[in-house]
């Protein structure tokens, strides 16, 4: 795998450059593939290495290149060295680069990416992401979409990564009738009358879970608590309207002044975020607690974290919003969609429709739900498809289309490479020749293959999607093109069954980032 071929580069260098291999990994990525040329596996950015560098001594980096370049040489691992713009670059033995990179995702499976080198030595943590909260005692809204979805793809991706990932659900302005739902479900498991709420087809139908439902009716008698604490601190004051305040600034700035208490003595949400906050660092010690919402919220977070840290709680350095765009003009036949029932039942009617026009749609046990599934992968890829914090405009004709860069492009690639397993995978799957698998369109799959842990860890670093959702794009197109060409029907058995490999790593990466987006892959469609 990638990581294995980056140690015995950073070995080599380390030697010339007299620095630990550990400095130099992260300095070595894999080249992204290109479709009108041949290119290098890897390549080391000179750049990178160049501390203190500045802009005038840029062109210089070139030169560099050149003479590291002159100091290294093949081996049993690199068959080629050459540079580029600024960089080094490095072509790994074809053969060897085959065999490791197929039998790696094989042997790791749903891991596959996930143990490289680049995410070694990262602390386990305790993490808490509260997403999706919708208002429980009312449908759920459309616009909890996004959080749902958002949430869902981060502590997905940080569950994968081994961190201890709590999801919580903060349910908004519930009555008493909920408020007791919510505590007999914790208390006593009562799933069937929470099931029986509005919030059935968020859990169903999305395929999300949560680790704790929590809200603000919970949260009433502790915002007395935090308000006391404000009060005791000196930092509340008294309007002449008779609400209290928290002037962040600390002379009078408008922009900088928090509402905490309504003149009836009631809390906002800012003092239940408060105590929720207090309360949650209490049951939990958490590292790092996520808060998935629009980026209308964002004042709101960080008046609450500022608030946390003149109270004295150090750990609110460890609190993070994560703020995203809104969705425009999503419309079903009927007109402006409120509520994602509406949605879920426009996807599963469009894409019930959109199979029965496909000549290739094989006959499915249960077409609802496959239906059902790819449309939800086609909504989830056109939201992550983008940077997270961008508006975008809806279109259902660009979410649906089977050609180009969508979710339904993904789940036929992933049902037709399951087929080929189906149909041929008794045969072929014990051993595979290397030397088989040298044409240029096997060799750009390996290469993608090599990108994957870099694609996780540059997800993990920022929590955005659109690295995963692009690679998956891009390896399905490959796929594809592949398919068409690398026949394993009427092939020599050789042949075959090593084109079976790699078509079957192929499917296993495709199936593991679609899972971590939170799409599950379909077999049939």
């Amino acid at each position: 795998m990638a990581c294995a071929f980056r140690r015995s580069i950073a070995c080599q260098l380390s030697r010339v450059l007299d620095l630990p291999p550990e400095n130099l990994i992260k300095s070595i990525s894999a080249v992204p593939i290109s479709r009108k040329e041949e290119v290098a596996d890897f390549q080391l950015s000179v750049d990178s290495l160049l501390e203190n560098n500045s802009d005038h001594s840029r062109p210089d980096t070139q030169v560099q290149a050149k003479r590291l370049a002159e100091k290294l040489k093949c081996d049993a691992v690199v068959s080629e060295i050459s540079t580029g713009q600024g960089t080094v670059n490095f072509k790994i033995n074809r053969e060897l680069l085959t065999k490791t990179v197929l039998q790696q995702v094989i042997k790791d499976g749903s891991k596959y990416g996930l143990k490289s080198e680049l995410f070694s030595g990262l602390p386990q943590k305790k993490i808490m992401v509260e997403f999706s909260s919708p208002n429980v005692a009312k449908k759920f809204h459309v616009g909890h979409l996004r959080s749902t979805i958002i949430g869902n793809f981060i502590a997905n991706l940080k569950e994968a990564l081994g961190h201890q990932v709590t999801r919580i659900n903060y349910l908004g302005d519930w009555g008493m009738q909920f408020g007791l739902l919510g505590t007999g479900f914790q208390l006593f498991g009562y799933e069937e009358k929470l099931q029986s709420s509005p919030l059935q087809h968020l859990f169903e139908r999305l395929g999300i879970h949560f680790d704790e439902y929590s809200g603000e009716s919970f949260y009433r008698e502790k915002s007395q608590e935090v308000l006391k604490l404000l009060d005791s601190k000196g930092l509340l004051q008294k309007t002449i309207q008779g609400t209290a305040i928290v002037d962040l600034s600390g002379n009078g700035d408008p922009s900088s002044i928090c509402t905490v208490m309504r003149s009836d003595g009631t809390s906002l949400y800012a003092t239940r975020d408060l105590a929720a906050a207090i309360d949650r660092m209490d049951k939990y010690n958490f590292d790092t607690m996520i808060y998935v919402t629009d980026k209308g919220q964002k004042k709101h977070f960080q008046q609450v974290f500022q608030m946390l840290q003149i109270m004295g709680y150090d750990w609110a350095e460890r609190c993070q919003h994560v703020p995203f765009g809104v969705v425009q003009g999503m419309k079903t036949r009927r007109g402006e969609v409120t509520f994602l029932e509406d949605v879920l039942n426009e996807i599963q009617s469009r894409m019930l429709q959109n199979m029965a026009s496909i000549k290739t749609t094989k006959e499915l046990e249960n077409p609802q739900e496959t239906a059902e599934k790819v449309g939800l992968a086609a909504l989830i890829i056109q939201d992550f498809k983008g940077l997270l914090l961008s508006d975008y405009q809806f279109s259902w004709d660009r979410v649906f289309q089977s050609r180009g860069d969508t979710g339904v492009f993904l789940q036929y690639t992933h049902a037709r490479l399951y087929s080929l397993e189906e149909t041929f995978g008794c045969g072929y799957l014990n051993e595979f020749n290397a030397a088989c698998l040298q044409e240029p369109q096997s060799v750009s799959i390996l290469q993608h293959l090599l990108r994957f842990d870099e694609v996780l860890y540059r997800s993990s670093q920022n929590l955005q999607p659109r690295h995963i959702a692009s690679y998956l794009l891009t390896l399905s197109h490959l796929a594809g093109m592949a398919h068409k060409t690398l026949h394993i029907k009427d092939s020599p058995p050789e042949v075959a069954g090593a084109r079976l490999h790699l078509f079957r790593a192929v499917r296993s990466v495709l199936a593991n980032g679609m899972k971590l987006l939170g799409i599950t892959p379909v077999c049939r469609m």
